[in-house]
């Protein structure tokens, strides 16, 4: 499991959001987002360049 820090997110819509962009990133199982703890929790196997590029480009900044 991997978590990362998203800033950002203000609602249950942000949360979906960024839980279908983690998920459309390669070799993830699953994905979810916590906007009150500012971070998503990432399952599976990967590369954390990819995980902060596909939360940025759904316009949140991400730090790993």
């Amino acid at each position: 499991m991997t978590t990362i820090t998203v800033e950002g997110m203000s609602c249950e819509h942000c949360e979906q959001t960024i839980e279908e962009a983690l998920r459309g990133v390669s070799g993830i199982t699953d994905a979810h987002a916590d906007r009150e703890a500012e971070r998503a929790t990432i399952e599976g196997d990967p590369v954390n360049a990819a995980l902060v590029q596909a939360i940025e480009d759904a316009g949140y900044t991400a730090h790993a």
